[in-house]
């Protein structure tokens, strides 16, 4: 199930942020630990609709840039509460810019549950938007919860709202998290066909165990991808 904490969980850190040397180890740990340097220009950002976005990792500056040139009023954190250096930054650039920071924990590797698919609708339907939602790289985690999001607050069937698990994102089907691309297609295979809602398949006991078993079944031969990429 997704771990949901509206406003920023306050976990315990080694890093203060109100010391000069916490709020350096943060940068650091931000920039080179949890690889910013990557993403200090390219934000894999996209606009999902007049009221939702989609990118990686924010920095401090990209959210006070969202906030200001987006009018952003939440962002929701696809990756979970930490205590490391880029999520108290992320915490702290939100109080600072008036926007709610919620978390959200899905995964890039793992078939989404029952409960985090309605999870996410609830989401959907109650956060204050415009609004944002990340992962590390914006590929994967923001890809499956923004099929979600296009298929329950937009309405497109599942069959287009699959176009956001792509190449253009960055998501890549080969390797472990392919399983993505495989929960959504087991849907259309076997729910869709039998004039099943997306709502009623996974709600009727689909069995999410089963079906990312049978995912590794069928593709061990590309699941080395993965530990050539290194991928969060």
């Amino acid at each position: 199930m997704s771990d949901q904490n509206s406003g920023g969980a306050a976990l315990a850190s080694p890093l203060d942020l109100k010391t000069e040397r916490g709020r350096r180890e943060a940068r650091r740990e931000l920039v080179w630990g949890d690889h910013g340097f990557l993403r200090s220009r390219f934000r894999n950002l996209h606009r999902l609709s007049d009221e939702m976005y989609r990118a990686n990792q924010p920095a401090p500056e990209h959210i006070a840039d969202y906030a200001r040139e987006l009018g952003l009023r939440t962002i929701i954190n696809l990756r979970g509460a930490s205590p490391k250096g880029y999520y108290l930054l992320e915490q702290e650039a939100c109080r600072h810019h008036g926007v709610e920071l919620v978390d959200f924990q899905v995964f890039s590797r793992e078939v989404p549950t029952s409960a985090t698919v309605l999870a996410a609708k609830r989401l959907f339907e109650t956060i204050s938007y415009p609004a944002l939602m990340h992962c590390k790289s914006g590929a994967d985690r923001a890809g499956v919860m923004a099929v979600l999001y296009v298929h329950f607050r937009q309405g497109l069937p599942v069959q287009e709202a699959l176009n956001q698990l792509s190449l253009k994102y960055l998501h890549i089907r080969a390797g472990k998290t392919g399983v993505l691309d495989f929960f959504f297609q087991t849907y259309l295979s076997e729910g869709h066909s039998r004039g099943l809602s997306f709502t009623e398949w996974v709600t009727q006991g689909y069995d999410a165990a089963g079906l990312k078993r049978r995912f590794l079944e069928t593709r061990k031969w590309k699941l080395n991808l993965d530990q050539l990429l290194r991928r969060e």
